[in-house]
């Protein structure tokens, strides 16, 4: 669940949504700054969850692992789980147009909460609530090699053993506009090497990436 905040009122701003001020001019602020607040407090609360729980991984490899534990994919799913798709403020035209299944605007508003709760409590009473939420995300990763960006090593692949560099084609599975599933495929020139399906287009060419990979056994 969403944490408890001292002052209601920076949670309230955290899950406005710009729309909301386009219908209603009594709203002074909506949640873009407490965004790029977030942005840097989740940065500085992975990093030292990583420090501290993977005392033998080296930089580039914890890197990586923050990169994957805070793509904005991810910060959805987290967003999902805590029922902040109902409790956002957004505009009539933005809600009707799938606006609060969007990942973008979920992925942003966990951010802002994030901002909002260091200036009502701290970073250490971040770093309770927000830990927890991202273990078993950061187990998920560590488990399926996800930190490993299955694009860029594919191509790499592609690039020593053929000399050309992987195109992938892309196509909607299926879903309504505001929550659709993509499919792609990754070919090296006319032959397709793997295919997988995402929630959004880069994830379905992960997946195919990744597939491509196991087929390979490169992974």
């Amino acid at each position: 669940m969403l944490p408890k905040f001292r002052n209601p009122t920076l949670l309230e701003r955290a899950l406005t949504h710009r729309s909301y001020l386009n219908e209603f001019s009594d709203i002074a602020e909506d949640n873009e700054r407490l965004e790029f607040l977030g942005d840097a407090v989740l940065g500085f609360v992975t990093a030292a969850m990583l420090y501290e729980t993977l005392p033998n991984k080296a930089e580039g490899k914890m890197t990586r692992l923050r990169s994957a534990l805070v793509r904005n994919e991810r910060l959805a799913e987290i967003a999902r789980a805590l029922g902040m798709a109902g409790q956002l403020r957004m505009g009539k035209g933005e809600e009707d147009g799938g606006g609060r299944d969007r990942e973008h605007n979920l992925g942003s508003a966990l951010e802002a909460v994030i901002g909002a709760y260091y200036l009502d409590s701290g970073i250490e009473a971040v770093r309770a609530w927000l830990v927890p939420l991202l273990a078993p995300a950061l187990r998920h990763v560590i488990a399926e090699q996800i930190d490993h960006d299955a694009k860029s090593r594919f191509q790499e692949y592609a690039q020593g053993v053929f000399g050309v560099t992987p195109h992938y084609h892309v196509q909607v599975a299926e879903g309504p506009e505001h929550a659709r599933s993509w499919r792609a495929a990754v070919f090296i020139g006319e032959t397709s090497y793997g295919s997988g399906i995402g929630t959004s287009k880069r994830a379905a060419q992960q997946a195919a990436a990744s597939d491509a990979l196991q087929r390979l056994d490169l992974m």
